[in-house]
């Protein structure tokens, strides 16, 4: 392909998104940028600290739990008061909970703030994901979420790789950079985005706008969803809770698992935006089907890997499910959303991926000490296999085409008019093409394996081992 073919594919594959898209993609960068306590907190508690893994564990699982809690509130928050105003809290919150946290040193007080860290951090996500729904026409939903979610990886990455290094100096600058970052977001918000919740139309029946919790729970289809995305959460969250440590059984380094994690990022960096382009316009339960048993074979085969180069083909098949499933995912959670409680949806459907991150450790870790790794990755083809059969059979009779909504209201950002027109009542910007942020994405676990000093990489296995580490695939997991 030639440079112009390429810069005209680039250039495809970020035009016409609103420009309150591009503030949104990158506040969600620097906030990835600031990532440092859910890579590194069991490093801090078991190398700074001296606590044991079983403590760090405890920590890791109220962090965990702060998030299943927050999913449910932040959700309702976002559709109450908007998204907007829940941003603000959520980042505001998590900025001086962090900040906290770095100060801490009593266990108790430990185990305290960093709950309400997790639950801080985590009020964020549903309020982004129903902004983003609000302001990105349908048809262009699944690139926006790939663009986001390139946008995760991309922070975290770069946040690994530095955090890494502020922490061989000083964990409590890790801490208050990310404190620092994470207001630097909360401006972004307050100066450049607007509210974009939907107005509700006065003429509207009043059953059709109430949505509550309860309307959510008892939707069967999209609750199987949010149950198939949590099996996937499960399987993809292996990735830097039980790889390393099946690695280091068999004899393997922490450098050796560095290189072989470091081609999640590297796939994802060369992947993300082109793969999208191919499935955007394509049939998603072919692709939620596929991608389900891409992620289960891909980490069952991890059984077979006797060598490095077997390790890394794992890799290789598992990103390529991570590549397809993440926006794809994203838009159907959207599409089975109506418009008054998006917010409220995206909450729940953020509280499997929550959920995971804290059975993921417990799971791996019990199954490896009583059946040994290999009963771990047949079982992760197990439940690869049990959610392409879910994904198959929940969507018959879903309309084809990202258009096609199931939404029970318009989008909050009309299509362009055809002729000029006065200025629309709705408080999101029209649709312009801005001038995108550069850059490509990257992974969470590849940058922060890679770039950790080999002491602090074995503790982390030592740590997951029993279920003690704050997985980086969980920082990386929500939008």
């Amino acid at each position: 392909m030639s440079i112009a073919a390429l810069r005209r594919a680039a250039k495809e594959s970020v035009s016409g998104l609103p420009r309150a898209f591009w503030w949104l993609w990158t506040s969600t960068l620097v906030n990835r940028l600031g990532a440092f306590v859910a890579t590194y907190t069991a490093l801090y508690l078991t190398l700074e600290r001296g606590y044991s893994a079983s403590y760090a564990g405890l920590v890791a699982a109220l962090h965990g739990l702060g998030g299943v809690v927050s999913s449910l509130g932040a959700g309702v928050m976002a559709d109450r008061l908007g998204r907007r105003p829940t941003l603000l809290i959520a980042q505001t919150s998590t900025a001086a909970s962090v900040a906290l946290l770095g100060f801490m040193e009593h266990p108790v007080a430990i185990a305290a703030v960093a709950s309400l860290v997790g639950m801080t951090s985590n009020a964020s996500r549903p309020a982004v994901q129903a902004m983003m729904a609000d302001i990105v026409r349908p048809e262009d939903r699944v690139r926006a979420f790939s663009l986001n979610y390139w946008a995760i990886n991309l922070g975290f990455a770069i946040s690994s790789a530095g955090a890494g290094l502020v922490a061989e100096y000083s964990y409590l600058a890790g801490f208050l950079g990310e404190a620092a970052l994470t207001l630097v977001c909360a401006v972004v918000v307050f100066v450049k985005l607007p509210e974009s919740r939907p107005e509700r139309p006065a003429t509207a029946d009043r059953a059709e706008t109430e949505i509550s919790l309860g309307t959510v729970l008892t939707d069967g289809r999209y609750m199987g969803v949010v149950g198939l995305s949590f099996l996937l959460a499960l399987i993809f969250m292996q990735s830097s809770v039980a790889l390393p440590v099946a690695m280091g059984m068999d004899g393997w380094s922490p450098s050796d698992y560095g290189f072989v994690i470091a081609l999640n990022g590297v796939l994802i960096v060369a992947l993300q935006i082109p793969v999208t382009r191919l499935i955007e316009h394509r049939d998603p339960r072919r692709l939620l089907v596929l991608s389900a048993l891409l992620a289960g074979y891909g980490f069952g085969l991890t059984a077979f890997a006797g060598s490095l180069g077997l390790y890394a083909l794992t890799v290789v098949v598992w990103t390529l499910a991570e590549i397809v499933n993440s926006p794809t995912q994203m838009g159907l959670v959207v599409r089975l959303s109506p418009v008054h409680g998006r917010g409220r949806y995206q909450g729940v459907h953020t509280l499997s991926w929550s959920a995971a991150a804290l059975l993921a450790p417990l799971m791996a870790g019990y199954v490896i000490d009583h059946f040994g790794a290999a009963w771990l990755w047949a079982s992760c083809a197990v439940i690869g296999t049990v959610a392409a059969l879910g994904y198959w059979l929940l969507m018959r009779g879903l309309p084809d085409g990202p258009a096609a909504s199931v939404e029970h209201a318009p989008s909050a950002v009309p299509a362009p008019p055809a002729a000029p027109a006065p200025a629309p009542v709705e408080p999101v910007p029209a649709a312009s093409v801005p001038a995108a942020p550069a850059g490509g994405p990257g992974t969470a676990t590849a940058t922060a394996t890679a770039t950790a000093a080999t002491a602090a990489a074995t503790a982390t296995a030592t740590d997951t081992a029993t279920g003690t580490g704050i997985g980086t695939a969980a920082g990386k997991a929500g939008v």
